[in-house]
């Protein structure tokens, strides 16, 4: 498999994971943003401040303090029990 191809099906599993499947093109499938309150526990992506060490840290889920990278352009548009996705912590 070729590295763009192997890069798009990884974001496509990630994106599947996090419940935001949606279409991309190569263009934008290599292109991710940080996004605040999506993450289960367990599953961010690094650290989000005080009390916290990087990826794996987050005790609750959907903790807007802190970050798990989706594709960009995505990230106000994930929807948790908690509201959407926020570029900013919360």
């Amino acid at each position: 498999m070729h590295t763009r191809n192997l890069a798009t099906a990884a974001l496509t599993l990630a994106a599947l994971v996090s419940g935001t499947a949606m279409a991309q093109t190569p263009a934008t499938a290599s292109k991710v943003e940080k996004c605040y309150g999506v993450a289960l526990a367990g599953h961010n992506d690094c650290k989000a401040g005080a009390g916290t060490t990087c990826a794996g840290s987050q005790k609750i889920d959907y903790d807007g303090s802190h970050w798990k990278n989706v594709p960009a352009g995505t990230c106000t548009s994930i929807k948790t029990p908690n509201g959407h996705g926020s570029l900013t912590p919360t």
